[in-house]
């Protein structure tokens, strides 16, 4: 089974910096995504510190520094309603806010690491929208105003289409993440009805511009939602802690063409002893024993997890793969 821990704030530790300070310098991301491969060898390499504030941010959403070890974060809404939502202007890729820099260190990565999956994270506009709106407007809007919802959502999806061209045009591929919209945030029925027609949109025009199906990472209580998930066309999912993970694997049990990555907790993975470690990939394998197409993940690494716990972690599946 493949090892595939999310490496995100965590790639500022391994270089002794606060995870602000690297979200906002381009020598730095590299220099902690770089030494994170160096260590794990992971797969996908997930450009990025605060991956869901870039294209919020570049819509003109402030972004400030937490202090210390505090991981960056919108502080402050941009627009009060879906009908201003619809109306906003797509940032350029090449030139709005840390987009064109962020994309310029996962060149850099893919140039120094050849053998690396690389990629550039890119938010739904669900998450897109929850952050310049906030989650109790949103929220509001989707209750009283499903349909102008979803209009505004389809037209941020029509923002991101060239954000996907920019990034495939640099050779790199694309991460997609959603998780605003899991439950509870919205009930399965809203999900249906509301999130899933501008997911299909964005998940059908990043494949066709990337050429293959793109991963859609949705974080949360999945499991009432996954079969709308897999309406999508996506060939990889991940079933998170935060769900009934028994009942997802039994829901995706047979579609093996649909990669499953099944995350640990990270804060076992962060703070456990070893035994509680190896007791938490155990339940993994455990539940995942003979389907094919499966992959051990860890969720978001705190910044603060000890690299020995992930690199053991690593050890010992290795090994275990490796036992007749």
């Amino acid at each position: 089974m493949d090892f595939a821990p999310s490496v995100y704030e965590h790639a500022a530790q391994l270089i002794d910096r606060s995870p602000w300070e690297v979200s906002r310098d381009a020598d730095l991301m590299f220099l902690g995504h770089a030494e994170a491969y160096r260590l794990y060898g992971h797969s996908p390499v997930v450009v990025g510190i605060d991956i869901y504030n870039l294209e919020a941010e570049a819509y003109g959403a402030p972004v400030d520094e937490p202090g210390g070890s505090g991981i960056p974060a919108i502080t402050r809404h941009v627009c009060r309603s879906v009908e201003e939502l619809a109306t906003l202007e797509a940032p350029d890729p090449r030139v709005a806010g840390r987009i064109p820099m962020v994309i310029e260190v996962g060149v850099c990565l893919a140039r120094e690491f050849p053998g690396a999956d690389v990629r550039i994270p890119l938010s739904g506009p669900f998450s897109i929208a929850m952050n310049l709106l906030g989650a109790d407007v949103l929220l509001a809007e989707v209750l009283l105003n499903p349909d102008g919802t979803i209009r505004a959502l389809e037209h941020l999806v029509d923002g991101q289409m060239p954000f996907c061209q920019e990034i495939r045009r640099r050779g790199l591929d694309i991460a997609f993440f959603e998780s605003g919209a899991a439950p509870p945030l919205l009930s399965p029925g809203q999900f249906r009805q509301v999130e899933l027609p501008p997911l299909k949109s964005i998940m059908k025009g990043a494949a066709s511009i990337v050429g293959h199906p793109v991963p859609c990472i949705i974080g949360g209580d999945t499991t009432p939602i996954l079969d709308a998930i897999l309406e999508t066309g996506t060939g990889y999912v991940i079933c998170p802690t935060e769900t009934d993970q028994q009942a997802f694997m039994e829901r995706v049990w047979d579609r093996t063409e649909v990669t499953v990555r099944v995350n640990t907790s990270p804060e076992v993975i962060a703070r456990g002893t070893w035994d509680e470690i190896r007791a938490e990939v155990d339940r993994i394998l455990n539940l995942t024993a003979g389907r094919d197409n499966v992959c051990l993940g860890t969720g978001a690494l705190p910044y603060e997890t000890p690299p020995e716990n992930v690199m053991r972690v690593k050890d010992y599946v290795a090994r275990i793969d490796s036992e007749p």
